[in-house]
């Protein structure tokens, strides 16, 4: 009796489950046409949005394919070819502003690597390139499209690996540039865990992945994933990092991994070359001059293309086929672009006036007028337009001091003191016009200069620029960026520039411009301080009615300093 219960809920069950995995198994293959017919919909819509494109924008069409489309950028490409080219290939950082060719270059550049002789990249070596800010960075390493990660089988769709256990890793960006160039755009606004994690790939060349599922004793585990847990993931490649910031604000840890290269500014002819060609491209007409005018207006060659663009928008709602000069206008006044200002140098020799070089944004040079005025008095010096305070260190320990130039302009004053100049018996004004705070030693000369002037009545020379740093024995000390210096003065329209002693280079021998090396700051006074009333414009600053004081010699400074 007891069998016949047993063996009739035994029965009641298997016929319950049955009846369960029946309906279960009815439901699935109506739910699989059903789900081919959505799948098919969703196919055909994909496919019907891959048809559907728009005209290509102006940006793609007119984007370097070879180097001779980049303007301006010929020694940034020929820096990243020595680099690259070669037979031992280096990570390279590229600084420049946005806009002026580094991602097309690093392209270019990698496909004339291999072409090279010697070149370890072979003809199929890929060029990955991503933007570090939107790198998603996954503290639990979930997921990390940069170094790579792995899939715990407890995610979901694991997949098949996943239901029997075993973790699988998936090879970030620098696993798929092996054997090629990983393009990091942005690369100073990296996560700085990211960044840490970056390094270990650039010094170890893998990757090394962990998770706590892995057991390298299941013999279930794939004979792939255990080599990649035991060995890593390959991760050979060659880095290109791109950046807008200044190379203080990048990782020390990664500049010293790194050869650095840098991209300038463009010039408005530059600019200007740029829109006349874009205009080519899009099929409108325009003129040099209206060309000259988007490139005293656009800051680079992105900001060119799109003025030409909303100009081209402009004619076509006219059925126009010619860009115009109130197109232009409107466009630069409508989108609230700045002009640029003019480089071209006041040649007049001027009392109180001397043509000062400084490097402005991306290392690229200016020249810029510093004046001075004195009057008399009981020796106040007074100085605007420069940085009166600046912080060193690092948060926690940072220090305040008086900015540089302001430092220099007191060795000047000592200086001039000692070498007869009647800095006691005037009021000193000396002004950096043009909006930004200067800073840096490098102006000390070029405030002497101006300083003298001011003072005696002599005017300055007004085809001559100079640049350096002056101590208080009268010496020229080296500064930094005299090329981009030299370049400046030379675009300025000036005939001659003064440098210090130890900044010379063979290069600037074949200049169209006179550099002129100086070790003290007399010669600088002899070079540019002219007799008084020396052509001298009307309406020149005013100077104090005193006799020229006759330049001591630095040796004699120097000895009296000594004695």
């Amino acid at each position: 009796m007891v069998s016949a219960v047993l063996f009739g809920i035994q029965l009641l069950v298997t016929i319950v489950v049955g009846i369960y995995f029946y309906t279960q198994l009815r439901q699935q293959r109506r739910a699989q046409p059903s789900n081919r017919r959505e799948s098919g919909r969703e196919y055909e819509r994909l496919q019907k949005m891959r048809a559907l494109k728009l005209s290509e924008p102006l940006a793609e069409r007119v984007r370097p394919t070879k180097f001779s489309d980049i303007v301006g950028q010929e020694d940034g490409i020929k820096s990243l070819k020595a680099i690259l080219c070669g037979k031992n290939p280096q990570h390279v950082l590229i600084y420049g502003p946005p806009g002026v060719g580094k991602t097309c270059a690093a392209r270019l550049v990698l496909e004339a690597a291999k072409k090279s002789n010697g070149t370890p990249f072979l003809a199929n070596a890929p060029f990955i390139e991503m933007d570090a800010t939107c790198v998603r960075f996954d503290e639990r390493a979930i997921a990390d499209p940069l170094i790579g990660s792995v899939h715990d089988p407890i995610y979901q769709g694991a997949g098949p690996l996943g239901v029997q256990g075993i973790p699988q890793p998936k090879p970030g960006a620098v696993s798929k540039a092996h054997g090629g160039v990983l393009f990091l755009d942005e690369i100073g606004e990296l996560h700085p865990i990211q960044m840490n994690k970056l390094l270990k790939v650039l010094e170890d060349r893998k990757v090394m992945l962990e998770s706590a599922y892995y057991n390298p004793d299941d013999t279930g585990v794939p004979r792939y994933i255990h080599d990649i847990f035991k060995n890593g993931l390959p991760a050979d490649f060659r880095l290109v990092g791109a950046t807008t910031r200044s190379p203080q604000d990048i990782s020390p840890a990664l500049r010293s991994r790194c050869m650095e290269v840098f991209f300038r500014a463009l010039e408005p002819e530059e600019i200007a070359d740029i829109a006349f060609h874009s205009a080519e491209r899009a099929g409108f007409t325009m003129t040099r001059e209206d060309a000259r005018m988007v490139g005293r207006f656009a800051s680079c060659g992105r900001d060119a293309v799109n003025i030409v663009q909303m100009c081209a928008g402009l004619a076509q709602m006219e059925n126009r086929t010619d860009i115009r000069t109130e197109d232009v206008e409107w466009v630069v006044y409508s989108g609230h672009y700045a002009a640029r200002p003019d480089q071209h140098a006041d040649t007049r020799n001027r009392v109180g006036v001397v043509h000062g070089l400084a490097i402005v944004g991306s290392y690229q040079g200016a020249t810029m007028e510093i004046e001075a005025v004195a009057q008399p008095g009981c020796g106040r010096l007074t100085i605007t337009g420069i940085v009166e305070e600046e912080e060193l260190g690092a948060e926690g320990r940072r220090i305040k001091r008086k900015s540089t130039a302001r430092s220099s302009l007191e060795n000047v004053m000592t200086l001039l003191n000692g070498m007869g100049y009647h800095t006691r018996d005037y009021d000193l004004h000396i002004n950096f016009p043009g909006g930004t705070p200067v800073d840096g030693p490098s102006a000390g000369v070029a405030m002497a200069v101006v300083a003298a002037s001011a003072l005696t009545g002599r005017p300055v020379d007004g085809h001559v620029a100079v640049t350096g740093e002056v101590s208080v024995r009268g010496l020229v000390k080296p500064v930094g960026g005299v090329p981009g210096k030299v370049e400046a003065a030379e675009r300025a329209g000036l005939s001659t520039v003064l440098i210090p002693q130890d900044n010379r280079m063979e290069r600037f021998e074949h200049t169209t411009i006179e550099v002129c090396p100086i070790a003290t700051l007399e010669e600088a006074l002899t070079r540019m301080l002219l007799p008084a009333g020396a052509q001298a414009p009307a309406g020149s600053a005013a100077a104090p009615s005193q006799a020229p004081v006759p330049v001591l010699a630095a040796e004699e400074q120097t000895a009296a300093g000594n004695g």
